[in-house]
């Protein structure tokens, strides 16, 4: 009797467990490609989900080797395309971990004060990069970049504007 006890005990622990929770994205998402931008051997892409209760998420994912340090790599979403110089920054991501190479960033009001939904960010006239440090030389370095929205997907590394730190 007490196994029968101690058994049906666990299968409720179980079923208590496995309970699922309400989705929190509406299904609808958005993909971009972000381009090898340096001598540094990453490509990546950037995921934008829309959130059930408003907003949006954007993931980043860079390919390339990971390191073992604790370093991050600073991501920004400028508005304008790749090629447009001194492009302002729109929003700061969260750093990309150099052990994960991801990062995740509910995005909140941009520098103008806008709030991008899904179907803005669809219409947006942007593109993401992701440089080598956030100051000094390295930040020069930009080891991913792409355009985002609606600007052409199309990438030509020689035609990449170092981006200033303006918002």
């Amino acid at each position: 009797m007490k196994k029968l006890f101690f058994i049906a005990i666990v299968l409720l622990g179980i079923s208590s467990c496995s309970e699922t929770e309400p989705d929190q994205y509406t299904g609808r998402e958005l993909n971009f490609e972000l381009f090898k931008s340096s001598d540094y051997d990453f490509t990546g892409t950037m995921n934008v989900k829309e959130l059930v209760a408003g907003g949006l998420e954007l993931t980043l994912r860079m390919n390339g080797v990971k390191a073992n340090s604790d370093y991050s790599y600073p991501a920004h979403l400028h508005f304008g395309s790749y090629d447009q110089a001194d492009a302002p920054i729109a929003f700061m991501l969260n750093p990309v971990s150099a052990k994960t190479l991801e990062s995740n960033t509910i995005l909140g009001k941009l520098s103008d004060g806008s709030q991008l939904d899904f179907e803005a960010m669809r219409m947006f006239d942007g593109h993401v990069k992701i440089h080598l440090a956030n100051e000094g030389p390295d930040y020069q370095v930009i080891l991913v970049a792409g355009n985002v929205g609606a600007n052409p997907s199309a990438f030509n590394p020689d035609d990449l504007a170092i981006c200033g730190k303006g918002f």
